[in-house]
C-alpha cells in the first residue's frame, strides 16, 4: 500500500494532480502562470487521455501536474502514473473532472503493483495522498488483488499443492479460521477420487485444502477456486506453447483464497467455507488416462475423454463436497478453458449461474466497481456434446464447439436444483503491460464478487 498515503493537510507536502480532457483544457489553462501556459504549448500537450505534463514555478520547483484523461475511465485515469512521475506526495486537485475519483485513487495503486520475489523493484512508486476513510477501504482491495497477482506470477517450483495450502494457512492464522486439508491417498479414503486421479502422477501429492471461519447462524456460503498449479495437460500433453504459463492454472484457487480474506477482513455475516483442491496435472506411469471411467464423489460416473480437461474434474469433487454442507450460495473461480477467451478475448471473464436474480446482481455489481463479468448460458441442449456411451457423461467430446458452455454444464451437475450457484471462468493473466494491469497474473472478477457478496450480505 505504499502507493497511498493518507491525506494529512499542513503536515505532508503533497504535489497536486488535475485532471483534464479536450473539452475543460482551456479553463485548467486559465488557472495558470503565463510561463506555465507557455510550457504547455511549446511541449504539445493537448490533454490528450494518458498524456501528462509537470509544471514547474518560477524557481523550478514542481508544483502541479496536469493529467489528461477520458473523463469516464475513471480507474484506468491515473494507473500509468506511479512508475512515471518522479518520486513524491500528490494529491487529486479539486478542479479535476474525473467521475468518481475513488476509483482513480484505487487505479492508482493497482498500477503501483511490481512483482519482486525474483529481482528488486524498479524504483519506488509515487504516492497519492488520499483520505483516511478512502485509504480503510482501497487498502483490502489493492492487498487481495497484489495476493492474487502475487499466487499467480509464482513459479510451480515455489508454488506447488503445499505452498497453495501455506496461503491458505496463513489465512486461517490471520482471521483465526479453522484449516484442514486431505493429502495423497488421504483422498481416495475420504471419497475424493477425481481430485486425486489428476494430482496422482505428481511428484508433490495432491491435496483438498479446506477453511472454514463464521457463525454457525450466520448464511452458508461456499467458495471454491482451482488450484491447478501446473497443466502438462496428462497424457493429452498440451505443446510447449500451451504449457508455457500453466503455472498460472492455479489463477481460481487465488480468487477464490483473495475472496476469502475480503470476506473474513470485512466480517461479513456468512459461515464461510473456503475450497481448494490443489494439484499438479503431470505425466508418469501413474497419470489418469485417456478412457478410464471414475466414479466421483457425488456418485457420478465420468469417462475421461481428455487428461487436458483436468479443472472440471478437480472442481466437480470440491463442488459435491460443499453442496453437502447445504449452503445459501456457491462460487466457484477457475481459469476452466481456452474456449472462454476465443469468445470473450482476455479482459471479461465469463459468468455461469443457474439464478437470473443472482447473476443479475453479480452483473450490475461488476459493472458498478469497474470489474466487469460477461454472462454466458448454460444451455442445457449441449449436454449431449458430453454423452458418454459406457458412463454417466465424459469430462469432454469431440466438438470444440460451446467449450466454455459444455465445461459449466458440467459443473453445474454436481450443484443441487435449487442451490444458487455462480461460476467465473476467468483468464487471470495480462498478456501485456497496461495501465493498472503489469504483464502477468491478475485479478478479475474479484472486486466484482466481492462487491456483489456485500450488497447480498449486507445491503
Amino acid at each position: 500500500m505504499s502507493a497511498l498515503i493518507e491525506h494529512l493537510p499542513g503536515n505532508r507536502h503533497s504535489i497536486p494532480i488535475e485532471t483534464t480532457d479536450a473539452a475543460h483544457y482551456a479553463a485548467s489553462r486559465r488557472r495558470l502562470s503565463a510561463a506555465q501556459r507557455r510550457w504547455l504549448s511549446d511541449s504539445g500537450f493537448e490533454a490528450a487521455p494518458g498524456t501528462f505534463a509537470l509544471l514547474a514555478d518560477v524557481a523550478g520547483k514542481l508544483v502541479r501536474v496536469l493529467v489528461g484523461v477520458d473523463a469516464h475511465d475513471s480507474l484506468g485515469a491515473l494507473a500509468g502514473l506511479p512508475g512515471i512521475l518522479p518520486e513524491a506526495n500528490y494529491h487529486l486537485a479539486a478542479e479535476g473532472v474525473l467521475a468518481d475519483p475513488h476509483q482513480a485513487a484505487l487505479g492508482w495503486a493497482l498500477g503501483a503493483y511490481q512483482f519482486t520475489r525474483y529481482r528488486q523493484a524498479r524504483r519506488a512508486p509515487a504516492r497519492l495522498a488520499v483520505s483516511a476513510d478512502e485509504l480503510q477501504q482501497l487498502a483490502p482491495l489493492v492487498q487481495a488483488t497484489g495476493l492474487v497477482r502475487d499466487l499467480v506470477n509464482t513459479p510451480t517450483e515455489d508454488m506447488g499443492p503445499q505452498q497453495l495450502a501455506h496461503a491458505v494457512k496463513q489465512l486461517g492464522k490471520a482471521h483465526k479460521a479453522k484449516v484442514r486439508e486431505w493429502v495423497g491417498d488421504e483422498l481416495l479414503k475420504a471419497n475424493f477420487p477425481t481430485i486425486h486421479a489428476v494430482g496422482r502422477a505428481s511428484h508433490r501429492a495432491p491435496r483438498l485444502i479446506e477453511l472454514n471461519w463464521g457463525k454457525s447462524s450466520h448464511p452458508k456460503l461456499v467458495v471454491v477456486g482451482k488450484g491447478v498449479c501446473f497443466d502438462t495437460g496428462g497424457l493429452d500433453l498440451k505443446s510447449s506453447d500451451g504449457m508455457r504459463w500453466m503455472k498460472k492454472d492455479m489463477g481460481g484457487a487465488a480468487h477464490a483464497i483473495a475472496l476469502a480474506g475480503l470476506i473474513m477482513q470485512a466480517k461479513l455475516p456468512v459461515r464461510l467455507t473456503l475450497l481448494v483442491p490443489a494439484v499438479e496435472n503431470s505425466v508418469a506411469g501413474n497419470a489418469m488416462r485417456p478412457g478410464e471411467v471414475i466414479t466421483t464423489r457425488a456418485g457420478l460416473t465420468v469417462e475421461i475423454d481428455n487428461t487436458d480437461a483436468e479443472g472440471r474434474l478437480v472442481l466437480c469433487d470440491a463442488l459435491a463436497y460443499g453442496a453437502e454442507q447445504q449452503p445459501e450460495l456457491i462460487v466457484d473461480f477457475a481459469t476452466l478453458t481456452g474456449a472462454a477467451r476465443v469468445a470473450l478475448g482476455p479482459d471479461l471473464p465469463a459468468l455461469f449461474a443457474n439464478d437470473e436474480a443472482v447473476a443479475a446482481a453479480a452483473l450490475a455489481a461488476g459493472h458498478a466497481v469497474d470489474d466487469p463479468l460477461w454472462r454466458l448460458p448454460l444451455w442445457r441442449p449441449y449436454r449431449r456434446m458430453l454423452d458418454s456411451y459406457l458412463a454417466d457423461f465424459a469430462n469432454a467430446g469431440p466438438s470444440r464447439h460451446a467449450g466454455a458452455i459444455t465445461a459449466a454444464l458440467y459443473l453445474e451437475r454436481f450443484v443441487p436444483d435449487g442451490t444458487p450457484w455462480l461460476h467465473l471462468d476467468t483468464y487471470a493473466w495480462n498478456d501485456s503491460d497496461r495501465p493498472g494491469r503489469p504483464r502477468g497474473g491478475e485479478a478479475m472478477g474479484l472486486r466484482a464478487l466481492f462487491a456483489f457478496l456485500q450488497q447480498r450480505y449486507r445491503g
